[in-house]
């Protein structure tokens, strides 16, 4: 038997969209995905909620920013259908995320401190009074060829062809075979654009920061990108934060166990 929800306030589908910027229909759309605990319904078919179903909105809006807008949807739906342990193991999914997100940047951070003096140099721009000079032993000059330099970066010579032709590579071909070959700068670049996708930038988004670094003979332009990258990364911890303070006072409001009840339903005369 479903438990009595008619005995607190009423509140009307824009009564709680009201206070966000929502539309009715985003209500109605997220008590259909199971955002929201099912609503009650008056004779006539009306949707009736409570401030149960507001707080279980506050809580999933503040989910979002910190675990994304499917992940929140699948911890509110655990939640309201009485799992709460599985909704514990999508926040604790997403916390795991953000912790590789966070050794990946350190990974960038370790890999430009043990730059030396060589490498920095490595990064200036290429002159095309030493093209071709591989073509015999790429090696005694620090270059390599594709399939080499993929395997160390761990990703697929297709990966090192599309970055070339985003820009973000400009390997020279070896005269002789045509085959691609990578200089000091080159393997550089690849390292610092395999660093930088492991950190969520897009190709577009990397390419110019490549050029700066080329340009600037050093790695100062990258400095404000990792600093973009740490502090989205503050950001959504912090939003995490709240989103379990939230989802935490959802849960004490509900010591009855109302969220996973069944909707109470109108009494259709027989």
């Amino acid at each position: 038997m479903a438990r009595n929800r008619q005995s607190t306030e009423r509140l009307r589908p824009v009564d709680l969209a009201r206070g966000h910027g929502l539309s009715t229909q985003a209500i109605r759309n997220y008590e259909e995905a199971g955002i929201l605990p099912a609503a009650d319904r008056t004779p006539h078919g009306y949707r009736t909620y409570t401030p149960l179903h507001a707080r279980a909105l506050r809580a999933f809006l503040a989910l979002v920013p910190g675990h994304g807008h499917g992940t929140a949807a699948s911890i509110m739906r655990a939640v309201n259908e009485g799992a709460v342990e599985e909704a514990f193991c999508l926040i604790d999914e997403s916390h795991a995320e953000l912790l590789d997100d966070r050794r990946t940047l350190q990974a960038v951070e370790r890999a430009l401190r043990d730059l030396d003096a060589n490498e920095a140099t490595a990064l200036r721009p290429k002159s095309t009074a030493v093209r071709g000079t591989w073509a015999t032993s790429p090696s005694a000059s620090g270059a390599t060829f594709i399939g080499p330099l993929a395997e160390k970066l761990g990703i697929r010579p297709a990966t090192l062809r599309k970055w070339e032709r985003a820009g973000l590579v400009h390997p020279h071909r070896d005269p002789l075979t045509g085959y691609r070959v990578y200089g000091e700068a080159d393997v550089r670049d690849a390292r610092l654009a395999h660093q930088l996708r492991r950190g969520g930038y897009l190709l577009d988004q990397i390419a110019p920061l490549l050029a700066q670094v080329r340009a600037a003979g050093g790695l100062e332009p990258l400095e404000a990108a990792l600093t973009d990258w740490r502090d989205r990364l503050s950001r959504r911890g912090r939003a995490m934060l709240t989103g379990a303070a939230e989802l935490e006072a959802y849960l004490e409001s509900d010591p009855e166990g109302v969220v996973s009840a069944p909707p109470a339903t109108a009494q259709v005369p027989k």
